[in-house]
């Protein structure tokens, strides 16, 4: 399928001015770009400008409040519990992580988890905001039930990434963001938009048989939990995006399991609502809290060189440590820019046509 470049200027002077158009004010449109971009310049292409009409459609559907009073409901000198108040994942995480950082500085560690948000992006763009600080940072979050668990044909979690992210001196930092799933969702849709098939693993059917149908979704069937099968662990990854449900969700007052609201906005709301909204949840650690901070930074470079002189099999050039893939390939866009697929340009072309902005 034929790709066209936009530099991350273009598509940040783009962005930002839809979100203003649905009435975020200019310093959430641009928090909430940001975080968007993050996901495309990193090549987390699920993720980014391509979900725009996802959002704009959710807010249509009164279901993303784009002025959102965003607040702390209960508190310790460590954690806290944020309401969202219905607003744009992209700008509520930001929020809580900065109260997590805060809360870190203060106390050595801050946690929040976070009630009544939506979609909230790439989880890394949130952990990495620990990084300047010299602290380790956590995210995560629930997401649409699409996944069913070891054993099941019920959809019953969702894609529930997480991230964390550690500095490092010399070298880059860890950076690990994975879904809890063999394959996030947005890897299914762009497997739609070239017409390509799905690896053995990712999705089963509506009878819970193994299937290679990147729209098995559409017609009743499930993402598999990372592992794929009871063979290769999914158990496992069950268990994973288990444990991010419940420091997301039931922590928080969030809603849960089943219950989560769908990212698509044609799709109904759960007829049962337990909680409030999507849930997330942040944290931040300061590693003086734990030893001199140079020192962390000096051992981890050596853990990380350690890593990349590994001897390597047969046909591969070296051993990756968690976060090179995104961090080459956002020096290779914010260089030569970012290619976006003829489908998702149209679809960005039809949003701005909306909003009298043009691409």
């Amino acid at each position: 399928m034929p790709e066209q470049i936009f530099s991350y200027h273009q598509l940040f002077q783009f962005t930002s001015s839809v979100f203003q158009k649905i009435g975020c004010t200019d310093e959430h449109a641009d928090i909430a770009t940001k975080a968007l971009l993050s996901a495309d310049v990193r090549g987390i292409d699920s993720h980014g400008v391509a979900r725009l009409s996802g959002y704009i459609r959710l807010w249509e559907a009164q279901r993303v409040n784009a002025t959102p009073s965003i607040k702390v409901i209960h508190e310790t000198p460590s954690t806290a519990v944020v309401d969202g108040d219905r607003g744009l994942g992209l700008v509520v995480a930001p929020y809580a992580m900065q109260i997590a950082i805060a809360k870190a500085k203060q106390a050595g560690t801050g946690w929040v988890s976070v009630q009544n948000s939506n979609h909230f992006g790439i989880a890394a763009h949130h952990a990495m905001m620990a990084l300047e600080h010299d602290m380790i940072g956590i995210a995560m979050t629930n997401a649409s039930p699409l996944v069913a668990p070891t054993f099941s044909i019920d959809k019953m979690l969702g894609t529930n990434p997480i991230c964390v992210a550690a500095p490092a001196g010399s070298e880059p930092a860890f950076v690990a963001d994975l879904a809890t799933t063999t394959a996030a969702n947005g890897k299914l849709e762009i497997l739609q938009r070239k017409s390509l098939p799905t690896p053995s693993g990712w999705v089963q059917d509506k009878e819970g048989k193994p299937s290679n149908d990147p729209h098995e979704l559409k017609k009743g069937g499930a993402l598999l939990p990372l592992g794929g099968d009871r063979e290769h662990g999914s158990h496992k990854g069950y268990a994973l995006g288990a444990v991010v449900d419940i420091f997301s969700a039931l922590l928080s007052g969030a809603n849960y399991a089943p219950w989560v609201p769908p990212f698509p906005a044609y799709v109904p709301m759960p007829s049962q609502q337990p909680g409030k909204g999507i849930g997330h949840f942040l944290g931040a650690m300061r590693i003086d809290a734990f030893r001199p901070a140079a020192e962390f930074k000096k051992s981890m470079d050596h853990w990380i060189q350690g890593f990349r002189l590994a001897k390597t099999v047969e046909g591969e050039e070296k051993v990756l440590i968690p976060g090179d893939p995104e961090r080459e390939m956002e020096a290779e866009r914010m260089k030569k820019g970012i290619p976006l697929l003829e489908a998702v340009v149209n679809d960005l072309r039809q949003t701005g046509e909306r909003f009298a902005v043009s691409l």
